[in-house]
């Protein structure tokens, strides 16, 4: 009878510990795939592989105006970010061209629009430019790689007002696939000054599937990338935002919070897309740019536009200083994250940088 009890406490214990966390976690334990980069500077690109299946890319587009990660694939492939422009698909809206893949820019800087540069396909006379320069590391490995980038934001005349250097570190851990990126900014061109608006910062344009419902029916691309005859409302859409503060839906937009989570699924696959922010940010926790269309956004410069002019910030970088922005993107597949699991993910890259 003792053995017996002793075998069921055993047992109880497995079981406690096999549910105490998502499986998505428990992946960790096994094997880490491989991590490699292929240069195709031709088409002005880097593939980021991952077990020889493509995750992301870096990309440096002529008319796109800044780096971008392009597309962003699940562990099993499914694109979450939407092809508009650069390559369009059918269902797709054809809205905010300047919205593409993952990227980091912002609308006023000194006076120079960065983030809607482009939106109609060119650039704009006031727009502002995150010109590509130079890898300063390449490396792959097993369930961790990383590029080290160089950037420069030119104003209109081409005069450099900041310096960018950007790690990307790309992560694979079972099904999950996780990006940290950290920018560091340094006003090389005297005093910046990037006055608060809601157009910025740490940008993603996701998928159709993952937009969230609405009540207007709407003009989307065809097979062809053209407009096609018939409005359709909701087809496919399945997404929604949660905060880590709870807030649901497109009431997040305008709050602060340290992560959120939008969630849906692409063809019978349940995906999860978090972006973190991290607490050596300007105005941690962020305030959030994130729209029922399909951007997502963590925008901590904003805060005239989130607040109806109760607070301003107005941040500014001195001339020769540096400031560095972090921010964590989580894209896990066949199951949605808990806010338990996305706060142990959100510590682990608190305490990482």
């Amino acid at each position: 009878m003792k053995s017996k009890l002793i075998r069921i406490f055993f047992i109880f214990i497995l079981i406690s510990v096999s549910y105490g966390s998502s499986s998505l976690l428990t992946a960790q334990q096994q094997k880490a795939p491989s991590i490699e980069f292929i240069k195709n500077e031709a088409d002005r690109r880097i593939d980021v592989v991952i077990g020889g299946e493509l995750f992301t890319s870096y990309c440096w587009p002529e008319n796109v105006y800044k780096p971008i990660l392009f597309p962003v694939n699940t562990s099993e492939g499914t694109a979450i970010t939407r092809g508009f422009p650069l390559k369009p698909g059918a269902g797709e809206r054809n809205d905010h061209m300047h919205q593409v893949g993952i990227w980091l820019n912002y609308g006023n800087v000194n006076g120079f629009d960065f983030w809607g540069n482009g939106h109609r396909g060119v650039k704009e006379p006031n727009g502002g430019e995150v010109k590509h320069l130079s890898f300063e590391k390449i490396s792959g490995g097993a369930g961790e790689g990383v590029i080290i980038t160089n950037e420069s934001w030119l104003g209109p005349d081409g005069k450099e007002l900041l310096a960018e250097r950007t790690e990307y570190h790309f992560i694979a851990r079972g099904s999950l696939r996780m990006i940290d990126r950290i920018t560091t900014l340094t006003a090389t061109g005297g005093t910046v000054e990037m006055k608060d608006t809601k157009e910025g910062m740490f940008g993603i344009r996701v998928a159709r599937q993952l937009e969230l419902p609405s009540g207007e029916a709407l003009i989307l691309l065809d097979a062809e990338g053209k407009p096609a005859k018939d409005k359709v409302l909701n087809k496919g859409v399945t997404g929604n935002y949660r905060s880590s503060e709870g807030v649901t839906g497109e009431a997040v937009w305008s709050t602060r919070a340290k992560w959120m989570l939008l969630y849906g699924s692409i063809g019978g696959e349940e995906i999860s897309l978090v972006v973190c922010d991290h607490p050596k940010n300007q105005s941690y926790p962020t305030y959030w740019h994130a729209r029922g269309y399909g951007l997502f956004a963590a925008n901590p410069l904003g805060a005239n536009d989130f607040t109806g002019g109760k607070e301003v910030l107005n941040f500014s970088v001195p001339a020769g200083r540096s400031v560095i922005f972090r921010y964590r993107v989580i894209v896990g597949s066949g199951e949605h994250l808990s806010d338990g699991d996305i706060d142990r993910l959100a510590e682990e890259f608190a305490d990482k940088y």
